[in-house]
């Protein structure tokens, strides 16, 4: 409730900043625009819901713009939501692909990656592109830059399981946490090590944060569907339902 009279509070003085702008005020005198005030104050309690309809068209008009900075967004940066740094689960020759931003210290996307995993069993033409974006903790870019320098040792399958493996950890997981599944799985720690230094990984973080920041992504997991940008774990028949529209008719809500 005290939020919506904020609101109202905000759009009356938009609405009297409006009426009583610089070129108006100049024109008036003191005693014309205090009783212009007054009588615009009084018409605003007595009609309120005129407020109500002004917030509401300004709502759409901002969720609209968002929409078309989004589609702009993903025109632009369309060749690197699928850059060769990112891992790739799935079927790799799929006809939808799904783009994931994730962070391994995200709660959520732990809760999402079980809707990834039954997304990819139920569906053999599901393509799955994970895409690191390291932003809650110092200990998450450590971990992410494991996962991208033990990529090369990893078959797809391979990569999946440490993926699974690694998300499914507890507590905080960091640098350490990463190198003790990748050596679970056989991977040779020594290059592990040798790999943090190359260029390409902090160059693999660069650009998810761009596209991240073009495309008005505020938190993981965040993902990527055709036409769509879907922020939060939004659920496995939520993602089926929109995937199944890309293949009825191109978007991901027809």
């Amino acid at each position: 409730m005290l939020k919506t009279v904020r609101m109202m509070a905000l759009g009356a003085s938009v609405a009297l900043g409006a009426l009583m702008s610089a070129p108006a005020q100049a024109a008036l005198s003191p005693e014309q625009k205090a009783e212009i005030e007054a009588v615009i104050k009084d018409y605003l309690l007595k009609n309120p819901e005129i407020i109500q309809d002004t917030l509401i068209e300004l709502e759409r008009r901002q969720r609209d713009a968002e929409v078309q900075a989004r589609q702009k967004a993903l025109k632009d940066f369309g060749p690197q939501l699928a850059s060769a740094t990112d891992a790739v689960a799935g079927n790799p020759k799929g006809d939808v692909t799904i783009v994931e931003f994730f962070d391994y210290n995200c709660g959520y996307c732990k809760r999402g990656l079980t809707d990834l995993q039954k997304l990819i069993k139920e569906d053999s033409k599901l393509k799955v592109v994970l895409k690191d974006l390291p932003i809650l903790s110092p200990a998450s870019r450590e971990a992410s830059a494991v996962a991208l320098a033990v990529k090369g040792q990893f078959k797809p399958e391979q990569y999946w399981d440490f993926h699974v493996k690694l998300m499914a950890k507890t507590g905080q997981i960091g640098k350490q946490q990463a190198l003790e599944v990748a050596k679970e799985l056989g991977a040779d720690v020594a290059k592990i090590e040798k790999e943090l230094s190359n260029p390409a990984i902090a160059a693999a973080f660069e650009e998810s944060r761009k596209a991240a920041d073009a495309l008005g992504l505020t938190g993981t997991p965040s993902y990527i569907l055709a036409d769509d940008v879907i922020v939060g774990a939004v659920g496995f028949d939520q993602l089926k339902m929109r995937i199944e529209n890309v293949r009825k008719c191109g978007k991901s809500q027809c």
